[in-house]
Parts: C-alpha cells; sequence; structure tokens
C-alpha cells in the first residue's frame, strides 16, 4: 500500500468530501491542473498493462483540432491523484499513476470531453523490436535495460534478490515488456509501474505469512460495505514445471517441480484435486533455482482463481494489487484476502468493489 498517515486510514472511514487532481503533461513543457467532473482509475494485477484511467472533463477546448493541438497531445501524460480533505484546510493526496494520455474524444463544443491513458508500460510494449535483441546479465539489470532502452529517465527499483539468467535473442517485432516479465519470473517476480510512476521489480506477498495493510471491517467506524465469495476450479493448476536450456550459454538443461504441498490446500497435489500440473520454459533459466522460482510465481497465479471474493468498501486509493487486507464481516468472521483488482472513482459517488484471489480464513 502506498505510504499514507494513520489519520488518512481513519478518515476513509469518516464522512468526507474526497480530494482528487489530475495534472496533464503536454509536450510543449506546460502543465494543466485539469478540472474534471468525474472519471476512475482501474488497477488490474493479472493485466500487462497494470493501470489504466478515463478521466471526464467539461472544457473541449482540449480535444486536438489543428497540428500544433496534436502535437502538444501526442505524448502528453496524466497523473491523477485522490485524497481526503481533513476538515480544516488541510488535505492528503495519493497518487494514483502517471499515463500516457492515448484518447481524446466529445463534442467539440459543448462536451464532455474524456480523457484515456495507461500506464507508462505501454511505452515500453508499444516499443517493438526492430532488430534482434539481446538479453544478458542478471534479472534487475537485464529488466532495468529494457525499461530505460524506452524510457531512459524512468527510476527502476527491486526489492528482489538478483540473479543471473541466461542469454535469450528476442525477435524482431518481440514485445519488450513481455520481455521484461520473463525475465523477472527467473527470479519469481513481477514487474509493474506504481501510482506514483516507479518500475518496481518485486515478488508478491505470501498470504498466509503477510500482515494485512488494512482492516475491511463492518460496523461503527468500519469501511466494510458488502462482500461475496466464490470457488471455482476451471483453469485451476496446483503444479508447475519449470524448465531451462540455454545453448548459447552452454547451460545443460535445468527444471523444476512445485507442487501445493498444504494438506489443508483444497488443490493439495496429493489430494481429491487431482494432480493438475502445467509447464513452463525459458532460455532465461539456467539454475535450478530459478526453475524453482518460477515455478513458485507461475504455481500462484494458477492458484488464483480457485478462491476469490469481491469486497465492497468505501474507496481507499492507496491500495496496490498484492496488498494483503482483513475483511472483518457483519457476524465477526475473518478472512484474508490478496488484491487483485480495484477502480477507483474520482467522483464522491459510488462503491469500491476490490477483487481479490486466494481468500483464506484468518485465525
Amino acid at each position: 500500500m502506498y505510504p499514507v498517515s494513520d489519520r488518512f486510514l481513519a478518515r476513509l472511514a469518516e464522512s468526507h468530501t474526497p480530494a482528487t487532481e489530475v495534472l496533464l503533461f503536454l509536450t510543449d513543457g506546460r502543465v494543466l491542473d485539469i478540472p474534471h467532473t468525474g472519471g476512475q482509475v482501474q488497477v488490474d494485477g493479472a493485466a500487462a498493462i497494470h493501470r489504466t484511467c478515463q478521466v471526464t472533463i467539461d472544457d473541449p477546448t482540449l480535444i486536438p483540432r489543428v497540428p500544433s493541438d496534436q502535437l502538444s497531445t501526442y505524448g502528453a501524460r496524466l497523473r491523477v491523484s485522490r485524497g481526503v480533505y481533513y476538515g480544516d484546510g488541510s488535505s492528503e493526496l495519493v497518487p494514483l499513476g502517471v499515463f500516457r494520455l492515448d484518447d481524446v474524444g466529445g463534442d467539440v463544443n459543448e462536451g464532455p470531453v474524456t480523457l484515456g491513458g495507461k500506464d507508462l508500460s505501454i511505452v515500453i510494449a508499444d516499443d517493438k523490436f526492430t532488430a534482434p535483441y539481446k538479453a544478458s546479465g542478471t534479472v534487475v539489470t537485464a529488466v532495468t535495460a529494457l525499461v530505460q532502452r524506452s524510457l531512459p529517465d524512468v527510476q527502476v527499483v527491486s526489492t528482489i534478490v538478483d540473479i543471473p539468467i541466461g542469454q535469450k535473442t528476442y525477435d524482431i517485432a518481440a514485445d519488450p515488456w513481455a520481455a521484461c516479465q520473463e525475465i523477472a519470473a527467473a527470479a519469481g517476480a513481477v514487474v509493474y509501474f506504481t501510482a506514483d510512476g516507479t518500475c518496481l521489480i518485486t515478488t508478491l506477498p505470501d498470504i498466509s505469512t503477510a500482515t494485512p495493510v488494512w482492516d475491511v471491517a463492518a460496523g461503527e467506524g468500519g469501511v466494510y460495505l458488502r462482500a461475496n465469495r466464490a470457488m471455482s476450479s476451471a483453469n485451476v493448476f496446483n503444479g508447475v514445471r519449470a524448465a531451462g536450456e540455454n545453448t548459447a550459454d552452454a547451460v545443460a538443461p535445468v527444471s523444476a517441480l512445485v507442487v501445493d504441498n498444504d494438506t489443508g490446500s483444497p488443490t493439495y497435489w496429493s489430494g481429491p484435486f487431482g494432480r493438475r500440473p502445467m509447464f513452463y520454459s525459458s532460455p532465461t533459466l539456467i539454475t535450478t533455482g530459478a526453475c524453482t522460482n518460477a515455478a513458485t510465481l507461475k504455481l500462484l497465479q494458477a492458484r488464483a482463481p480457485n478462491a476469490s471474493g469481491d469486497i465492497s468498501s468505501l474507496p481507499n486509493p492507496a491500495l496496490e494489487t498484492g496488498d494483503i487486507l482483513r475483511a472483518i464481516h457483519p457476524d465477526g468472521s475473518r478472512e484474508l484476502h490478496q488484491v487483485a483488482s480495484f477502480t477507483v472513482p474520482l467522483s464522491s459517488s459510488g462503491d469500491f468493489p476490490i477483487s481479490t484471489i486466494a481468500a483464506k480464513e484468518d485465525a
């Protein structure tokens, strides 16, 4: 979760007016504070592009009409924030994302106008290789090189234990952002752009050991509105075999099988669910440890649909996918949930639905 004050979290459960801000950074250097009437930011940990936004404004003059308008708009960026007013004249804002402005449209005379954008990973994804590209070195150095190939000024932050990767040459027209994900998997990690526009290489927290960052509680002083719970075995796997072979580095084939070995799990490898393995391979995997890392990450993702929850609460713009929440239901029962996706409104109305994975009872 994005760092916020205790006062901020307490204020979310109180009646308050949300503070929102939308800044438009044009390519000619101008920065416009955009008066807006609504919109939303969608955050989805399973999507290649982690964050997207739509912003509604009344001013139709922002619709590009002549080449000079188009030049200043194409490549422009949006920075969207939401927070709270405290009622004493002060406020606290939380970033919701830095976005490349991709769409502008609406009634040219009266408005409204909708601005649409995607987080900065789209810049990397769109910058397809025009010549064969060789990735090598370590996870962090290889991912950083790919990110800064398209965005030289972007900060890349890593929280992982860095490891070597095998060389891999990516073909012409291949997606560099997908390459980042493949390389990070060797360390059991994911790569995405955070709310403040930083590129982060990190591992997902373990729901069984991580400390919840927020209580979604029913009752007085709580933010809980309602919740659903579901189970499904569709497209669920309980084992992953990851393998690597790299002739360029003269590395012999390596592999590792990681399975759900929790006897209390409904997808236990040796239980009634049965054995349902999936397979993953990449020349970036050159050690058994790297194969284990990748298989562990893929197993976490492959088991995700097994247990899911949907919590609707008062909006918390500081959340991030992967965060662990504690839901406290009206009957007092408690569950731990890992955030999968959510949508933050830029208006004061509307619920805040949070889709979660790996819902687990909190002992």
